[in-house]
C-alpha cells in the first residue's frame, strides 16, 4: 500500500548539505593519464581552496584535469597559502565548465575523494574533509560590498547559526537598502565559536539590508521566500528567528584549544580482504565532530579518511597483506588529538562472490513469518547509512536516526534472535533500488534490477543474506511491486526529464548536472554533496520527445515557501510527462472502481501500464533475479492495483516458469507468493465489488477474454461485476468433512495467495477476528495459505494508523489464534515486545521516525544471542537477553514450538461442526503415514461431540483424556491462554509461561 511520501517543497532553513565521506582514499587517483599542466584559454577558471587544519601536511598540491582534458603531472601543481587553515590555486580551464581534482602532499599521501576523484566546477570553490562548496573562505578579510562606501559608514555584525542545519561552511548574501546584492553565494562568513558563524558588512549611508545564507553548495535559507531584514549593529539570525541589538551569541564563551583525548582500544579484524577498524569513542569539552583513519601498508600508499562514528569499514584490499591503522579525533574547532595505537591486521584471500542460492523448497504453511522493515530493524553497517533530503526536516538529525540505519549485515547479525522466537520465514522490505525523498522502506522503486546499496556491506550482500538464512532453515520473502515505480519512473524503461530553474529559489532543489555520475542512494555525487543528488532528473532546455504540456512555463501557483512554480516542476500523470504506453496518465478517483487499476495512487507512486509488454518483460525480467538468487517467495505490494487477468495471464506463470527452470517442480509447488489486496471493510466482499475483493485473487479466470491485455482487464472486469457475489466460485479446500481431512482441488488456484485483510481488520479483538475470518474462507481458494497478522507497516486493525495497544493480555489471545487457527501467524518485528504500542504507524517526515511504529529497533538486539532451534535459545547476554525474557515473546516461543510439533495445527483443515465454545475448532492434516487430529479452544471452555475416540494430550499442560463416546469437554483456560488436545500427541510442549499454563 501507500507509504506516506513527503510534499512536494520543503522550507530551505530544513535542508542540509551532505558531509559523510565514502570508503577509503586511493594512492593515487583514478586516472593514470599522467601529463604536464594542461595549456588552456582563460576563457574559465577556477580558484580552488583546500582546508588545512586537519591535515596538517607539510605541503599541498593540486593534481588535475580539465573536463575533457589532460591529467598535470603527478604531483600536480603546488598549492599556495590563502588564509588560515586554507591554501588556494588558480586554474586555467579554457572552453572546460569543470575539472577534475585530487590533493596530495607530494610524500605519497592522498585525498582523491575515497578513489573517485573531487569533481569541480568554476568560481571559487572549497574542498573541506571532503565536501565541496562554492565560496570564497578568506573573503571575510575585504570589503564585499557591492556598493561600499568609504569613511565611517554604517556596519552591520551578522551571525547566523547553522547548529541545526549541519552546514560546513556558511555565505552570507545581502542586498544594503539601496543598492545591489552581492553575488552568489555572497561572502564567506568566519567561524565564531561553536554553531555560529561571523561577518562584518560596512553599509555605507544604509541603515539595513536583506540578507540570504548559504552553504556555498546550492543549499539556501532565505527566511522561507521573504529574506532576513536586519539593522545595523549586531544580529542573530538562528531558526528563522532575527533577535537585533542582539548580545554577543559568543561572548564569554572561551576558544576552544584542547584537543580530544586520544581515541583508546582500537581494533582491527580481517575478514577476508576487508577489515573492520574499531574504537572507543573520545572525550572532549566541546564534543568530538568526527575521527580521521590513517592506514600503511600494502601498494597503495597512506591513505586518510575522515568518519562520523567509530566504526570504520575498509573493503577490496590486498589479498594476504598486512595494513595498520592509527585513529585522532577532532573537534568542531578543529582540534586534533595525538594518533592512537596502531592496530595491524593482515587480510586473507579475497572470497569467492556467493553462490546462487536454492529455494528450501517445503510446504510454506509450516514457516510462521517475521516481518521486518530491514532499514529500521538492526544496524550492522553504519557507514551505509543514509538520511537523505528529509533528514533534518523529519526530526530523525536530532535523534541521529537516519531514515536507512538498518542493513543485511544487521539481519545476518541477529537471524538467531528471530530463529530463537521460533519463525522459519522473514518478510523482508523491497530490495531494488528506490528514489524518492523519503524511500527507507523500499516502495518506490527506481532500479528494479540493482539490489539498493544502502542495505548492503562487504560479505552482508543480499545473496549473502539469503544464504545466512537458508543455512540457518529459514525462508526469505522478499517484498515485490509490480504496480507502481518511483515518482522518477524506472530506470532503463522510462525516467521523466523534469524542468528546473537554478534561480536563487530552486537551486537548492535542482543540482547540477554531473553526466559522470550514476545515482546509487548511497554515493555522494562530489559537487553537490549530497547522495539524494538530482542533477540528472532536471534541465532547463526542453528534451527531444518532451510530451509535457507547457514545458517550464510559469504557473499561477507557489510553493509553502512563496517561490514560483512552473509547469512540467513535478513529476505528474496528467501533465503528459510519462509516455501512455508504459505509465497510467490518470489519477485515481474510485477505490473501489475501475480506474483502480489504471490510474495513480499518489505523486509519489507514478503507476506502471502493466498491460504493456514491454512493461510486462521490464518487470518479469527484474523479478527472475531474485529467484535466481534463491528467496523463497514474493509478497506483492498492491496486487488489487493490477487486473487479475494480467496477473493470471503474465505475471504468475512467469514466476512459476522461472522457479521451475532453475530451481525444480517440488520448489516451484512451495514458491509461496502472497498479495496485498488491501479491503479495508468488515464484510466478505470489498463494498459488493468482487474485483476488490481479496479472496477474488486467488482463482483462475473462468471463461476467455480479448487477447489485447488491457482490453482484457475491462472486459474481466465487467463480467465479474456483472456475476456479483453472488455466482463467485467457492472451495471447501480449508474444511474438514465431518472429522476427514480430504485432498484440497487447487486446479482452479491463480497461483497467487493472500493477506488475510479481513481478519486484520477485526483483530481489535481476537473473537471478532476468528468469526470474520472463517465467514470468507468458503470464497477463497485454500485459505489454510492465507497471512494473518494483526498490524503492519501500514495499518493495524480497523484501518487504525497506529500500532496494536489493545493490552498484553489482549496480544498474547491473538497470538494464540493466530499460532493455531488456519493460516500462516506473522509478527510485524517488536509486537513481541509491544515495541512503540499505540504510536503512529507513518507520518512521512513530518515527524521523526523514532516517535512512529517504523522506530529503529536494533537498540533491543544489542548483545549476542545464539539460538540452538526454532523457539530455544541457547545463550543471550546485554540488552538481548532482556527482550528475550518479556512475558509475550516467552508466549510467542512456545506457541512456535507447539505449532511445529503438530501437523494439524500447520497444514491442517478445521471446522466447528458439533463444538461448543466462542473461539474453539477441530483441524486434521492427513497425508501418507502422517494423521495428525487436534481440538483447540482459545480463553473460552469447548465441548466436542462426534470426535474420534482414543486418547487425547493437551500440548499445553500435559493433561490426558480418554474419549469413548466421541466427546469430550474442556474448561476455560483463561484469556491468552488455549488448550491443544491431540489424538495421540506428543504429550506437554515447551515451559509454563505467563499465558501457556
Amino acid at each position: 500500500m501507500k507509504r506516506t511520501p513527503p510534499r512536494l517543497f520543503r522550507p530551505l532553513a530544513a535542508a542540509t548539505a551532505a558531509t559523510a565521506v565514502l570508503g577509503l582514499l586511493t594512492a593515487l587517483p583514478s586516472s593514470v593519464d599522467l601529463a604536464t599542466e594542461p595549456a588552456a584559454s582563460a576563457a574559465n577558471t577556477a580558484t580552488v581552496f583546500y582546508y588545512t587544519k586537519t591535515k596538517n601536511w607539510a605541503a599541498y598540491n593540486l593534481h588535475y584535469a580539465p573536463d575533457g582534458g589532460s591529467w598535470t603531472t603527478v604531483p600536480g601543481v603546488r598549492m599556495e597559502a590563502a588564509c588560515t587553515d586554507w591554501v588556494k590555486k588558480t586554474v586555467s580551464l579554457g572552453a572546460a565548465d569543470g575539472l577534475q581534482a585530487t590533493f596530495t602532499n607530494g610524500s605519497g599521501t592522498w585525498d582523491n575523494n575515497a578513489g573517485k576523484n573531487y569533481d569541480l566546477g568554476t568560481g571559487d570553490i572549497t574542498v573541506k574533509d571532503g565536501v565541496v562548496a562554492h565560496s570564497d573562505p578568506c573573503a571575510g578579510g575585504g570589503d564585499p560590498d557591492p556598493t561600499p562606501t568609504p569613511g565611517d559608514g554604517n556596519k552591520a555584525t551578522v551571525y547566523y547559526s547553522t547548529e541545526t542545519l549541519g552546514w560546513t561552511t556558511a555565505n552570507i548574501h545581502y542586498q544594503p537598502a539601496g543598492g545591489a546584492w552581492t553575488a552568489v553565494p555572497g561572502a564567506g562568513m568566519q567561524p565564531a565559536c561553536t554553531g555560529w558563524w561571523k561577518h562584518e558588512i560596512d553599509l555605507g549611508a544604509a541603515t539595513t539590508l536583506k540578507a540570504a545564507f548559504n552553504n556555498g553548495n546550492g543549499v539556501w535559507d532565505n527566511n522561507r521566500g521573504a529574506d532576513y531584514a536586519l539593522g545595523t549593529g549586531r544580529s542573530t539570525v538562528k531558526n528563522n528567528t532575527v533577535t537585533g541589538n542582539a548580545d554577543d551569541p559568543c561572548a564569554g564563551e572561551a576558544s576552544d584549544t584542547k584537543a580530544p583525548s586520544v581515541p583508546a582500544q582500537v581494533t582491527a579484524k580481517a575478514d577476508g580482504v576487508s577489515v573492520v577498524l574499531t574504537w572507543e569513542p573520545s572525550t572532549d569539552d566541546k564534543g568530538v565532530a568526527k575521527y580521521q583513519v590513517t592506514r600503511t601498508g600494502g601498494t597503495r600508499g597512506t591513505l586518510v579518511t575522515d568518519v562520523g562514528s567509530t566504526v570504520f569499514s575498509d573493503a577490496n584490499l590486498e589479498e594476504k597483506t598486512t595494513y595498520t591503522y592509527t585513529v585522532k579525533a577532532l573537534d568542531a574547532a578543529g582540534n586534533v588529538s595525538a594518533a592512537s595505537a596502531a592496530a595491524p591486521a593482515t587480510t586473507g584471500e579475497k572470497p569467492p562472490a556467493p553462490a546462487p542460492g536454492k529455494p528450501l523448497g517445503t510446504d510454506p504453511r509450516k514457516d510462521p513469518i517475521y516481518f521486518v522493515l530491514t532499514a529500521r530493524f538492526n544496524d550492522g553497517d553504519s557507514s551505509n547509512n543514509r538520511g537523505g533530503n528529509q533528514h533534518t526536516k523529519s526530526g530523525n538529525a536530532a535523534n541521529n536516526d537516519p531514515m536507512f540505519r538498518g542493513d543485511f549485515k544487521g539481519l545476518v547479525n541477529k537471524l538467531d534472535y528471530i530463529k530463537g522466537l521460533g519463525f522459519s520465514a522473514v518478510w523482508i522490505t523491497p530490495v531494488v533500488l528506490n528514489r524518492s525523498d523519503y524511500d527507507y522502506h523500499g516502495y518506490h522503486g527506481y532500479d528494479f534490477y540493482k539490489v539498493d546499496a544502502r542495505l548492503e556491506s562487504a560479505g552482508a550482500s543480499y545473496q549473502d543474506l539469503i544464504n545466512a538464512a537458508h543455512a540457518k532453515g529459514m525462508k526469505i520473502y522478499q517484498d515485490v511491486v509490480y504496480n507502481h515505480s518511483s515518482r522518477w519512473g524506472a530506470k532503463d524503461l522510462f525516467t521523466p526529464t523534469v524542468h528546473g530553474v537554478r534561480d536563487s529559489q530552486w537551486s537548492w532543489f535542482y543540482d547540477e548536472p554531473n553526466s559522470a555520475f550514476e545515482y546509487d542512494g548511497l554515493t555522494v555525487e562530489p559537487k553537490s554533496g549530497k547522495s539524494y543528488y538530482t542533477g540528472d532528473l532536471w534541465s532547463t532546455a526542453e528534451p527531444s520527445g518532451n510530451t509535457c504540456v507547457d514545458w517550464g512555463k510559469p504557473t499561477q501557483y507557489t510553493s509553502p515557501e512563496g517561490y514560483r512554480i512552473y509547469n512540467c516542476q513535478w513529476p505528474s500523470p496528467t501533465s503528459g510527462m510519462f509516455p501512455k504506453a508504459l505509465y497510467h496518465n490518470c489519477w485515481i478517483g474510485n477505490w473501489e472502481g475501475e480506474d483502480s487499476r489504471s490510474c495513480w495512487l499518489h505523486d509519489d507512486l507514478a503507476d506502471f501500464n502493466t498491460e504493456n509488454p514491454t512493461v510486462q518483460n521490464y518487470l518479469i525480467g527484474a523479478y527472475d533475479k531474485y529467484i535466481d538468487m534463491g528467496v523463497d517467495g514474493f509478497r506483492v505490494d498492491t496486487a488489487v492495483h493490477i487486473p487479475r487477468t494480467t496477473w493470471n495471464r503474465r505475471f504468475l506463470p512467469a514466476i512459476q516458469e522461472r522457479v521451475t527452470q532453475q530451481h525444480g517442480a517440488e520448489a516451484a509447488k512451495n514458491f509461496f507468493v502472497f498479495g496485498e489486496v488491501a479491503a479495508f471493510v468488515n464484510d466478505e466482499w470489498n463494498r459488493g465489488s468482487v474485483n476488490h475483493s481479496a479472496q477474488f485473487y486467488t482463482w483462475k479466470e473462468r471463461r476467455e477474454y480479448n487477447a489485447d491485455d488491457a482490453k482484457a482487464a475491462l472486459e474481466m472486469y465487467d463480467y465479474e461485476q456483472q456475476l456479483g457475489t453472488g455466482n463467485q466460485p467457492t472451495s471447501t479446500n480449508a474444511v474438514l468433512q465431518g472429522n476427514s481431512y480430504h485432498t484440497p482441488d487447487h486446479s482452479k488456484f491463480s497461483g497467487m495467495n493472500i493477506i488475510d485483510m479481513r481478519m486484520h481488520m477485526n483483530f481489535g479483538d481476537a473473537r471478532n477476528a476468528f468469526h470474520n475470518g472463517k465467514d470468507s474462507d468458503d470464497s477463497t481458494n485454500d485459505a489454510t495459505y492465507n497471512v494473518v497478522y494483526v498490524d503492519s507497516h501500514d495499518y493495524g486493525p480497523n484501518k487504525s494508523s497506529e500500532r496494536y495497544t489493545g493490552g498484553t493480555d489482549a496480544w498474547a489471545e491473538n497470538m494464540s489464534l493466530m499460532w493455531t487457527f488456519r493460516g500462516i501467524p506473522t509478527l510485524y518485528y517488536g509486537s513481541e515486545i509491544e515495541f512503540q504500542k499505540g504510536k503512529k504507524i507513518d507520518c512521512g517526515p513530518s515527524c521523526p521516525l523514532a516517535t512512529t511504529g517504523r522506530a529503529y529497533y536494533g537498540d533491543h538486539l544489542q548483545g549476542d544471542v545464539r539460538a540452538s532451534e526454532f523457539g530455544k535459545v541457547e545463550s543471550a547476554t546485554g540488552e538481548i537477553a532482556t527482550t528475550l525474557s518479556q512475558p509475550l515473546v516467552q508466549h510467542v516461543q512456545r506457541l512456535n514450538q507447539i505449532r511445529r510439533a503438530i501437523p494439524a495445527l500447520q497444514m491442517g483443515q478445521y471446522s466447528t461442526e458439533g463444538i461448543t465454545g466462542d473461539m474453539a475448532f477441530k483441524r486434521r492434516y492427513t497425508n501418507g503415514t502422517t494423521d495428525s487430529f487436534a481440538l483447540v479452544t482459545i480463553t473460552d471452555g469447548a465441548t466436542y461431540t462426534g470426535i474420534p475416540n482414543g486418547t487425547y494430550t493437551d500440548a499445553v499442560t500435559g493433561d490426558t483424556r480418554t474419549v469413548t463416546d466421541g466427546k469430550l469437554t474442556v474448561t476455560a483456560p483463561g484469556k491468552g491462554n488455549i488448550r491443544v488436545y491431540v489424538l495421540d500427541g506428543p504429550g506437554r510442549i515447551g515451559t509454563a509461561g505467563t499465558y501457556l499454563k
